[in-house]
């Protein structure tokens, strides 16, 4: 059994091999008053999670040791389970790629408005 690590290739680093994905069609709504017509695919139009590349843009998010810990449990399950490394980055980069495009899509109805009301 060999102890070397194996690394992706230039091309998986770089975007070349990343799988293309796929979205339900966008829906266009109205809101507010009829002089302004505002469509949700404004907020994030033709979005998709960048994947394994160099990121120039950094944000710090602090999070609790559980969700720390649920983050890391995830990354292990999709290796464990699925055959799929990806980091905490890729992760979270993937969530959020999910979550915008399900508001986009849901709007009112979304995970994410739903979640926010419910904190409140």
């Amino acid at each position: 059994m060999s102890r070397r690590v194996s690394l992706p290739g230039a091309s998986e680093l770089f975007g070349g091999a990343a799988p293309k994905q796929t979205r339900p069609e966008k829906r266009t709504t109205t809101d507010g008053p009829s002089t302004g017509v505002r469509s949700r695919t404004a907020v994030v139009d033709d979005r998709k999670s960048s994947g394994r590349i160099r990121h120039d843009t950094k944000i710090t998010v602090y999070v609790t040791e559980e969700e720390l810990l649920g983050l890391e449990q995830t990354r292990l399950a999709l290796r464990a389970e699925h055959g799929l490394t990806a980091d905490r980055g890729r992760i979270v980069r993937e969530a959020i790629d999910v979550l915008l495009a399900d508001f986009v899509d849901h709007g009112p109805d979304s995970v994410l408005v739903r979640r926010l009301k419910a904190s409140e």
